[in-house]
């Protein structure tokens, strides 16, 4: 995995100075907006060859454009896509690359704690601080490679120091010492001759008829026998001054092992006799050879930044995503705020005409009104007000100027307000005030059923946290009034 970090932190430093040269000062931004350039390029190519553009891109980049150009009439679409892009690429390129360089310093820290060194020692914990797991992988020429999860021993006590010090042990019985044999009377692999029992104070020794099959730690050496033998194993029992021996009988049958497991424990033979002979050293020196054969040992550290990186990267892609969930619920965010406003729009050309204004002098006075607390307050319905008159300034007529205000909040209502006002100046007709407030009292009781509907849906959202709080006030009276009984 670390080559594939470090081929990603190459290809972010080439991006950086391929990018210098881009606008902006964040250096994401700047490889956002080399990225975009390029990307262009490449499908400009393709389409020059093609004899055409791809259609599904160019309707997702118009659908996309007349998106931001909803919730931004003002900016022009092209900035607006592009900066659209240039923010998710930004954001997933962060993302990646913050996810890159925390892999690369967990693989580091992986490895700044690693046990063995280059001349094949296995460095121990001092005393008291307790036996080490650690993963090794032996290869030997020639065979498969075998991995241990091998414990390593803290630093023992030399004799003197032992005796200073209370060893304990502890208490056996005879059925926890099978270990994976099915009962005494067979027994093939490694006895479990534990040196204590939870819960009791006694400390235990073992003594065996036959070392050389049974050893005292349970180990097992059956690989050499012909035939079954009965071992007799003694377990001493002591506590304070009080002593107490039990005997088991053992029947070791031989052993049935393929090339590979003979190999495996000749391996385990060979560590086990350096931990004897270095028990009391620092560092141990793995065994060099087996059978006349070289052997190459590896621990096996586990980093875990594989996984952080993929988390990384899966993080980047939902930030990505999330761009384009933020969009649609900024659009949503618009309809809502237009329906709630359309009483007031309607309303107010109702007022002004029916003072004597005309529909244009109208929709000014309502851009005027806007454009003074502009600051204060964003208004989506007034902000295409204003958009209408800038148009009808720059001498477009009011039929299309009121056509393409409707268009633009691309909701009924105003389709249908601005129906009205064009049928209006094109056929004329005396009774546009009459239904101007017809439309008022009907929008406003829209707004009525829109507000209760919104609380509807406020009171559902509350609901998943009044049940938790009311779970929480439970078991805040449950406990007490449980520990009370129990008393």
């Amino acid at each position: 995995m670390v080559y594939i970090y470090i081929v990603l932190l190459v290809i972010y430093i080439l991006l950086f100075f391929l990018s210098r040269k881009e606008e902006g000062r964040n250096p994401f931004r700047r490889m956002a907006f080399f990225l975009i350039r390029k990307r262009q390029d490449i499908f400009g190519k393709k389409a020059e060859k093609g004899g055409g553009k791809n259609w599904k891109q160019e309707l997702y980049r118009k659908q996309l454009g007349n998106k931001l150009k909803t919730l931004h009439p003002s900016a022009a679409v092209q900035e607006q896509v592009r900066e659209y892009y240039a923010g998710q690429y930004s954001v997933a390129l962060t993302v990646a690359f913050a996810g890159v360089l925390l892999c690369l310093l967990l693989w580091f820290g992986a490895r700044e704690s690693s046990l063995l060194t280059e001349e094949g020692y296995l460095w121990r914990n001092s005393y008291g601080q307790g036996d080490v797991s650690v993963q090794l992988l032996a290869q030997i020429e020639g065979e498969e490679e075998e991995i241990f999860q091998y414990i390593l021993e803290e630093r023992k006590y030399t004799q003197e120091e032992a005796e200073k010090l209370f060893q304990e042990a502890v208490e056996i019985l005879p059925e926890i010492i099978l270990g994976n044999n099915e009962s005494l009377e067979d027994v093939r692999s490694d006895l479990d001759l534990v040196t204590e029992i939870e819960g009791c104070p006694f400390t235990l020794s073992w003594d065996s008829s036959s070392y050389g099959v049974v050893n005292t730690d349970g180990t097992v050496e059956n690989a050499e026998l012909q035939e079954a033998i009965i071992v007799t194993l003694t377990a001493h029992f002591q506590y304070e001054k009080w002593e107490w021996d039990h005997q088991l009988a053992v029947q070791v049958n031989p052993a049935i092992y393929t090339h590979r497991e003979k190999l495996r424990r000749r391996l385990e033979e060979l560590l086990r006799v350096q931990e004897e002979q270095t028990g009391t050293r620092e560092a141990m020196l793995l065994p060099d050879s087996v059978d006349s054969r070289r052997i190459v040992w590896k621990e096996i550290v586990e980093d875990g930044s594989g996984y952080l990186f993929m988390l990384a990267l899966f993080a980047a892609c939902m930030l990505y995503l999330g761009r384009g969930w933020e969009l649609e619920r900024k659009l949503e965010q618009r309809k809502k705020q237009l329906l709630l406003d359309y009483p007031e729009v309607v309303n107010k050309l109702a007022l002004y005409m029916g003072a004597g204004m005309t529909i244009r002098n109208a929709f000014a006075r309502m851009g005027e009104d806007y454009r003074r607390q502009q600051k204060e307050r964003f208004r989506y319905v007034y902000e295409e007000i204003l958009i209408t008159c800038y148009e009808l300034q720059s001498g477009r007529s009011e039929r299309e100027a009121y056509d393409h205000f409707g268009k633009r909040c691309q909701v009924q209502a105003y389709r249908k307000l601005s129906t009205l006002l064009s049928q209006n100046i094109r056929k004329g007709s005396n009774d546009l005030l009459y239904m101007l407030r017809q439309e008022a009292d009907q929008a406003f009781a829209e707004r009525k059923n829109m507000a209760r509907k919104l609380g509807e849906e406020a009171g559902i959202k509350l609901l998943l946290p009044m049940m938790m709080m009311l779970c929480i006030v439970m078991v805040i009276i449950m406990i007490p009034a449980y520990f009370s009984f129990m008393i």
